[in-house]
């Protein structure tokens, strides 16, 4: 997989899989969202087979792009660990993303007190030819990383100690104001402005802010795929 970010949730799994799986939960902390929906499953439908569903991202306030995929997920494992998959598409001309898949892990420690492994590891094939992969090299492929991460803090901050992803993002917001403000306050000072800028950089986010720099964006180890990616994408 072409990206992968990991966190660890002290909360009950139970609950991590809700605010996971359920689409209405799932679109209020992934920053990369702005509408996650179901599609009707049509009739013979039955639990924890694959659900299409359709996503939507609003890139700018007049741009909207969608696209759609399916879904699966393993609730009862051997091992006492979660997994789910997905495969999506865009159609629209102004995604970069044009296709991909990806899968969430759900793993349990030991000790109730080390809480849950909660890692997605996805990748995706971009459009637009030669362009389209220079530009997902350098730029739109380290935004979804760190949304990602970010978006994965926000969720660990809601399950842990229930600061709704409205609150963390309204924290988040007020920190950056707190901090563009310091720099223009010492706009005029070049020595201050230095300390300043590293400030601003350097200074960790509040315990109750979401930060992508808490995540681990490296596998510790050979991380797979579930087998139920890899039968989602044959089916």
């Amino acid at each position: 997989m072409g990206l992968y970010v990991e966190t660890r949730v002290r909360a009950d799994l139970e609950t991590l899989w809700a605010r996971t799986q359920d689409p209405v939960e799932h679109q209020r902390w992934d920053l990369r969202f702005t509408e996650i929906a179901y599609l009707p499953a049509g009739p013979g439908g039955e639990e924890g087979a694959p659900r299409r569903f359709r996503y939507a991202t609003r890139v700018l306030p007049f741009l909207t792009v969608a696209g759609t995929g399916v879904s699966a997920g393993e609730r009862r494992r051997a091992g006492g660990d979660r997994v789910s998959a997905l495969r999506f598409a865009s159609p629209h001309p102004l995604s970069l993303l044009a296709e991909g898949s990806g899968y969430w892990r759900y793993v349990p420690g030991t000790d109730p007190a080390e809480g849950i492994r909660f890692l997605t590891g996805y990748d995706y094939r971009p459009r637009w030819g030669r362009f389209g992969r220079l530009a997902d090299r350098w730029a739109f492929r380290p935004l979804m990383g760190w949304a990602t991460a970010w978006s994965f803090d926000r969720l660990r901050l809601w399950c842990e100690h229930g600061v709704t992803p409205e609150r963390s993002r309204l924290h988040w917001h007020l920190e950056l104001a707190a901090r563009a403000t310091l720099v223009a306050v010492c706009a005029d000072q070049p020595v201050a402005l230095t300390l300043a800028f590293a400030a601003a950089l350097l200074v960790p986010p509040s315990p109750r802010t979401p930060a992508a720099r808490r995540c681990l964006r490296v596998p510790p180890g050979r991380d797979r795929a579930p087998r139920l990616l890899a039968a989602l994408e044959q089916s």
